[in-house]
């Protein structure tokens, strides 16, 4: 049986990132059956509690292999989970991508930039990496902008996960 890896608990002003367990399927449920919550991804159902089980087991390895990748937002006022943020590999670009997806309740107050670039100071500085990239779909400003305000910048239009998306990156500083 696999260990769970450790996962560092991240915190910025207002948010702390932490480890996914078992126990936060429920209310990462909650968020996931918000209706448009997937507006812009490919699959726009809502995910059944066996899909989020099988997201935290995911994340879990993926920490485990990679040394990165999404953490629980929880709201530091309230001890709340009000989204995800981090990083995950694609085998498929041999890219690392962060992503996010935060509780239409909390749109617009600057949680998920705040959040996002702690993520990527991290994945640079101390996961070594030497690119993130952020994707969007073309018509979600609020994502791009999330991603401008972490100092990634425009670089193509890209078919992932079949379909079209904004790319945007963000390389390591060199020494």
């Amino acid at each position: 049986m696999e260990s769970t890896p450790t996962v560092p608990a991240i915190t910025t002003t207002r948010i702390l990132l932490s480890p996914f367990g078992m126990s936060d399927a429920d209310a990462l449920k909650a968020i996931l059956d918000e209706p448009d919550i997937f507006r812009y991804f490919p699959n726009q159902s809502p995910w059944p509690l066996e899909k989020i089980q099988k997201y935290i087991v995911h994340h879990q390895n993926h920490w485990g292999k990679h040394g990165y990748g999404h953490w629980a937002m929880v709201l530091r006022e309230t001890g709340q989970i009000i989204g995800w943020n981090g990083l995950e590999f694609l085998p498929d670009t041999n890219e690392t991508e962060i992503g996010y997806i935060l509780s239409k309740a909390y749109w617009g107050q600057g949680l998920t930039t705040e959040a996002a670039q702690a993520i990527i100071s991290f994945g640079l500085n101390t996961a070594g990496l030497e690119e993130i990239i952020g994707l969007t779909h073309p018509e979600n400003i609020a994502s791009q902008r999330v991603l401008e305000k972490c100092g990634l910048a425009f670089t193509r239009r890209q078919v992932y996960f079949g379909m079209e998306m904004f790319r945007y990156a963000r390389r390591a500083s060199k020494g």
